[in-house]
């Protein structure tokens, strides 16, 4: 008996080395094409009425997604999260399709690309609460700068007490839900509502060359895409994007953006906090060998306007980012941070613009990070450095608009990634 447990046991490595072997020896890996940060819906966010009912949501919904891809590759894997929930996610259904048009925020699909998807052979599987799971390799070629359609079917929805569920608000992207399955159909139909959130999908994964990677940025509203146009990709990071794939030295370089309005340093908010999420949404991600952080505007607006709050919520965003940078680098990963930009009219104080002074001055000198983008320098007015430039203000003095998420895109150094190849 244990002679034939430990033959079974040496027979299955055999198998789990060789599969692992074939994939190295063919010089390709799994790197993140798309991703978007998890958190709590909050209740303003949960999607509408009947797809949100007291202690169920989306029961016997299909939800229409649509996602824009910064890498491309001829199979592709997709992850799906319950991190969030007090309860399991049971899935009946998901499908894979090209948008008509190749459209963001379509609900009508390419029927002749439809594809089923499958989660370790299973199309109807239940993800526990906290825990979230990656789908089997599905053969389907996806063009870099492309978008992408994911349907998703469940039967009995989320049934938790506090309707608490796992999506990503800030999508800037329309997504689609109705009754019933029509996880393969070609439009949704019937009454259909829709929403700009993206609801239980995580990230999604191309094979590509090891000559791939990723660059994963942590952000705020201001990296989630606030004043940019929805159904437009034109958030700052998108418009990074579509330089480095039109420069031969970056094409290969996936974004992903991890960002999360309202996101803090060092406090949960919307969503935890960044401090407690790099292990999550940098670390554990596929192909990720570039990484950057752009936060600390809404913990300097959140804090006490008193000099000395200001001054130790200064400190204590500076030790964060240390220890940020330590744990990036543990994983050999180098990082990049961008100075924080103007506080805004609802934020602004003296003594929380001196703290903004403080850190903008400590991440441009100090030498701890691996490169410094100075967005402050990038987005201020000539005229009053501690406002944004009125050309790139969205209206609050906090948010850029298109015009100052181009300008940023338009600065960001490319041959930084190259010091570090």
């Amino acid at each position: 008996m244990v002679r034939a447990l430990i033959a079974l046991l040496a027979l299955a490595a055999g198998a789990f080395g060789s599969s692992l072997r074939s994939r190295q020896t063919s010089g390709q890996h799994w790197v993140d094409t798309w991703a978007a940060m998890p958190q709590l819906t909050e209740s303003t966010n949960l999607p509408p009425s009947p797809f949100n009912r007291s202690g169920s949501v989306f029961t016997n919904s299909t939800i229409r997604q649509t996602i824009h891809t910064s890498i491309g590759g001829s199979q592709i894997r997709i992850r799906i999260s319950n991190a969030f929930s007090d309860v399991a996610l049971p899935i009946n259904a998901v499908t894979v399709a090209l948008p008509v048009g190749g459209a963001a925020g379509a609900s009508a699909i390419q029927t002749a690309t439809l594809k089923t998807v499958t989660f370790s052979g299973r199309t109807s599987f239940s993800i526990p609460n906290g825990a979230l799971v990656v789908s089997d390799p599905i053969a389907f070629t996806v063009q870099p700068q492309s978008m992408l359609t994911i349907t998703l079917f469940t039967s009995a929805g989320q049934a938790s007490r506090t309707n608490s569920i796992t999506s990503h608000p800030g999508s800037r992207t329309t997504s689609w839900f109705t009754i019933g399955d029509q996880s393969s159909a070609a439009d949704i139909s019937g009454s259909k509502q829709s929403a700009a959130h993206w609801f239980f999908i995580s990230a999604v994964e191309v094979l590509v060359p090891t000559s791939f990677s990723a660059f994963a940025i942590v952000g705020d509203s201001i990296t989630d895409g606030r004043g940019s146009d929805d159904n437009k990709n034109n958030r700052w990071p998108d418009l990074v994007l579509a330089r480095m794939q039109q420069n031969a030295a970056t094409s290969q370089i996936a974004v992903i953006n991890q960002a999360a309005g309202g996101n803090r340093i060092l406090a949960d908010g919307l969503g935890p906090n960044a401090l407690g999420r790099i292990e999550r949404d940098v670390l554990s991600h596929s192909g990720v060998k570039f990484a950057m952080i752009f936060e600390g505007v809404n913990d300097l607006g959140d804090g006490a306007t008193t000099s000395a709050a200001q001054n130790a919520l200064a400190d204590d965003i500076i030790f964060a980012y240390q220890q940020i940078i330590a744990r990036v680098h543990t994983f050999g990963i180098p990082i990049f941070a961008a100075t924080i930009s103007a506080l805004g009219s609802g934020y602004w104080d003296p003594t929380r613009e001196a703290a903004r002074q403080t850190v903008n001055t400590w991440i441009r000198n100090s030498g701890a990070f691996d490169a410094v983008i100075d967005f402050d320098a990038i987005l201020r007015s000539p005229q009053n450095a501690s406002q944004l430039n009125p050309q790139f203000n969205s209206g609050d003095g906090l948010h850029p608009n298109v015009a100052g998420y181009q300008a940023v895109a338009n600065a960001f150094p490319l041959d930084v990634f190259s010091r570090f190849a």
